[in-house]
C-alpha cells in the first residue's frame, strides 16, 4: 500500500473481511516512513471514514507509527507504546471478546513483541483490519494472515533467540537462522548490513552462510568487517573488510573494485568464511583450529611470508591498510570456502575489537540462511 493524497487528507485502507476466531490477528511493515511517518494500524468498524485515520473515530482503535500513540476512539492520543520506523512490524489482534460485556479486548505488537491491549466496545459486523497514512512516500505491506504467538510457546522463543547473534541489523529483517533483506535496493545505497554481535575467535573461528534466495541479482556478501563498519557499504568496500561477493565471484579486500577469486554463488549455493590465526593467538589446543594451523600455517613467524601471491599493487593497497589499522599491526589469513571447497584466502591486518562475519545483501528477495557455530554441532 502506498499513500497517493496531498497531504491535506489521510489515506486509509480497510481490510474486506473483519477479525475473527480464526483469523484474530494481523501485521503491517512499514516499507518507508515517507515525509512524517504518519502510519496508524488498527481496527475499525465496517463503515469507516476513510477520510480519518484509525482510532480517531468512534469503535476504532489504533496505534500510530510517529508518536507511539494510542487513539481509542478519538482524536487525541494517548502515550502506549514506542515509536515505530522503517522496516518495524506492526501487529494488531483480538485476544478476547467479553460479549456478555460487550467489549473486545485489543492487543498491539512491534516486531513480534506485545506492546500493550485496550478493552474497546464489540462491534455487531466485527472490526476490519485498517492502516491510515497522512504524508507523502508512506509505504506499508500488509500481512492479513500474520499468526501470533504468546511468548511461552517455544517455537516463537526459538526464532526469538537468534535476533541476539546480530549486534547491528540494518534493512535485514531475522526469523530463526534466516535473513532476509527488506530494503529498497534501488541504489548501492540501499546496503542491508548484517554483523554478528562476537568477532571470530580461535574457539569459534569460522561461519557459513547458505544462499535460500538469490533474489534479483544476487547480490549478496559475506565476509568480515570492523565493527564500526559503515552501515551503508557492502562488506569488502570500505577499509577493515574483506568479504567474496556471490554475483560476480571477486573478492574485494577494503576497496569498491574487487578482484577475480572464485565461482560465482547461486541459489543453494553454501558460502563459508573464517580466520587462520597464526599460533601465537591461539589459547586452546581446539582440534578445528590446529587442523587449520597444520594445514596453511608454519610454525614461527613463517606463516606471515607464507603467502606470496599478492601481486605488488595489492601489497600496496595492504601496505595502507595497516597504517590505517596500525594499532595491532597483527595479521591474520582470512579464507572463504564454498560447498566445502577452499576457494581462497587473503591476509589482512586485525583492527582494534576484532573481525566481525559480516553479510550484505543489496537486491530484493535475497534470503541467505546463516550457522555462527558451524563446527560447534
Amino acid at each position: 500500500q502506498c499513500y497517493q493524497g496531498n497531504s491535506e487528507e489521510v489515506g486509509c485502507y480497510v481490510a474486506g473481511h473483519p477479525l475473527s476466531k480464526g483469523n484474530c490477528y494481523f501485521e503491517v511493515t512499514i516499507v518507508d516512513t515517507g515525509v512524517r511517518g504518519t502510519i496508524a494500524v488498527g481496527l475499525v468498524p465496517k463503515f469507516y471514514r476513510l477520510d480519518h485515520q484509525p482510532g480517531w473515530l468512534p469503535y476504532s482503535v489504533a496505534y500510530h507509527a510517529d508518536n507511539g500513540k494510542l487513539y481509542n476512539g478519538n482524536p487525541v492520543g494517548q502515550q502506549f507504546g514506542p515509536k515505530c520506523a522503517r522496516n518495524d512490524r506492526i501487529g494488531c489482534g483480538i485476544h478476547s471478546e467479553n460479549i456478555g460485556a460487550g467489549l473486545t479486548t485489543v492487543f498491539f505488537t512491534k516486531n513480534g513483541k506485545e506492546v500493550g491491549s485496550v478493552e474497546i466496545p464489540a462491534s455487531a459486523e466485527g472490526l476490519f483490519p485498517a492502516v491510515g497514512m497522512h504524508s507523502m512516500g508512506e509505504e506499508v505491506k500488509v500481512d492479513l494472515q500474520a499468526e501470533w504467538f504468546l511468548e511461552e510457546d517455544d517455537s516463537m522463543m526459538m526464532v526469538d533467540s537468534h535476533e541476539d547473534d546480530w549486534g547491528r541489523l540494518y534493512d535485514v529483517r531475522v526469523s530463526g537462522t534466516l535473513l532476509e533483506y527488506v530494503g529498497k535496493g534501488k541504489s548501492i545505497m540501499d546496503v542491508g548490513l548484517a554483523q554478528a554481535r562476537q568477532p571470530l575467535t580461535t574457539r569459534c573461528h569460522y561461519y557459513e552462510v547458505e544462499i535460500v534466495d538469490a533474489g534479483e541479482k544476487c547480490y549478496i556478501a559475506l565476509g568480515l568487517a570492523r565493527r564500526d563498519y559503515p552501515r551503508n557499504r557492502h562488506p569488502g568496500w570500505s577499509r577493515g573488510s574483506v568479504a567474496y561477493h556471490a554475483d560476480d565471484g571477486k573478492i574485494f579486500h577494503g576497496s569498491g573494485v574487487g578482484d577475480a577469486f572464485g565461482p560465482r554463488c547461486f541459489k543453494g549455493d553454501l558460502m563459508g568464511c573464517g580466520i587462520m590465526f597464526p599460533r601465537d593467538y591461539i589459547l586452546d589446543g581446539e582440534g578445528d583450529v590446529d587442523d587449520w594451523d597444520r594445514l596453511e600455517v608454519r610454525p614461527g613467524h613463517a606463516g606471515v611470508q607464507n603467502i606470496l601471491y599478492l601481486n605488488d599493487e595489492e601489497e600496496e593497497e595492504e601496505d595502507g591498510e595497516e597504517v590505517e589499522q596500525g594499532q595491532e599491526g597483527r595479521k591474520v589469513t582470512v579464507f572463504f570456502t564454498r560447498n566445502g571447497k577452499l576457494m581462497g584466502r587473503r591476509e589482512m591486518g586485525v583492527p582494534p575489537g576484532g573481525l566481525y562475519p559480516t553479510v550484505g545483501m543489496l537486491s530484493s528477495g535475497e534470503k541467505v540462511k546463516v550457522d555462527l557455530h558451524p563446527l560447534s554441532g
